[in-house]
């Protein structure tokens, strides 16, 4: 468990709406569902001639990025702007913060702006939970990544991946391979994982990318590839976290990809109608081999597409949420 756990009430209204979205953890599966069914609804928009709907018209979004990624902001504006909303991206890693500017500076500067909702990126570990709380009570904010904990929206777009191209969660054998001790992608896909009903998590990876007491996400720990790979129907390989890593945890990145790095023959050892997904950035002939990102069985650019339905789904229900909790704030008032 992280010390954010507690926090997990911050995220829902009175009547278990979404109001912010920090984790997957603690979310009901109810609510998971309800996301992803929102999200299926939106696909359709990204099709039309004209891809917007009304749904935050008049409705201010702040990007406010403390680390970059350029994936990450462009689909989550384009999120935004579908849902007609008014968009501002700040890159505040080069800014404010770096002339001495705190956190709580930048969350009050941001609010004097008036916006609806911020979305947040940073490099430390429960800053959109700590920008939650302190926030105005009519802002929602949605995490875009925070240090090793949690990367939520991507939890959810491989979700929705998982979800469109093998069904229902409950027969699948899910397999989550590499650099797990800094990834905030792979605690939120075992989160979601376990919620959705999936019966066989595996993480695979060197055992000094492995976490401590990892089983009680509920997975079971592999050291060898070929043996974690063995008729799993999905694979989700994991950026090696080069920026995050210190203390020498691997001998190389060589000897990484030759032990770990998914090639066409390792891919093999899975079902044969097995998918294979990616976060992003790719480093190829480091996590994967270029034949299998580009093969039959990749579905890393759906996951991209995937990404901009799933996030205008959270920034829809949340700001719902926002607006269902201040009418009952004020009903309560009278």
């Amino acid at each position: 468990m992280t010390p954010f756990d507690a926090k997990r009430p911050l995220q829902l209204n009175d009547q278990g709406q979404l109001r912010h979205f920090l984790s997957l953890d603690g979310l009901p599966r109810e609510l998971l569902t309800e996301i992803l069914d929102t999200a299926d609804s939106f696909l359709e928009v990204g099709a039309r001639a004209v891809k917007k709907v009304p749904l935050l018209r008049g409705k201010t979004v702040c990007n406010v990025f403390f680390e970059n990624s350029t994936r990450t902001r462009t689909t989550f504006e384009l999120a935004a702007q579908r849902l007609s909303a008014d968009v501002i991206s700040l890159n505040v890693s080069t800014s404010s913060t770096s002339k001495g500017e705190t956190l709580f500076d930048t969350l009050r500067n941001l609010e004097a702006m008036a916006a609806d909702m911020f979305v947040v990126r940073h490099s430390d570990s429960g800053a959109a939970h700590f920008i939650a709380e302190h926030v105005c009570p009519d802002v929602a904010v949605i995490n875009g990544g925070d240090g090793r904990h949690a990367h939520p929206t991507q939890g959810m777009l491989d979700m929705l991946t998982i979800r469109r191209h093998k069904g229902s969660f409950e027969q699948l054998s899910v397999a989550i391979v590499g650099d797990i001790l800094h990834s905030r992608v792979a605690r939120s896909d075992m989160l979601a994982l376990k919620a959705l009903g999936c019966p066989d998590i595996r993480v695979i990876g060197p055992k000094t990318l492995i976490p401590v007491g990892i089983e009680q996400y509920g997975v079971k720990v592999y050291s060898d590839l070929t043996e974690g790979l063995k008729d799993v129907d999905v694979v989700i390989m994991l950026r090696l976290q080069r920026e995050r890593m210190a203390g020498g945890l691997l001998p190389s990145e060589g000897e990484f990809y030759r032990l770990f790095g998914l090639t066409t023959a390792r891919l093999a050892g899975a079902k044969p109608d097995a998918i294979v997904m990616h976060p992003g950035p790719i480093n190829r002939g480091v996590e994967i081999e270029s034949a299998v990102a580009d093969g039959k069985h990749s579905v890393i650019l759906n996951q991209v597409t995937y990404g901009i339905a799933v996030r205008m789904a959270v920034l829809s229900m949340a700001m719902s949420g926002q607006n269902a909790q201040r009418q009952l704030d004020q009903e309560n008032a009278l």
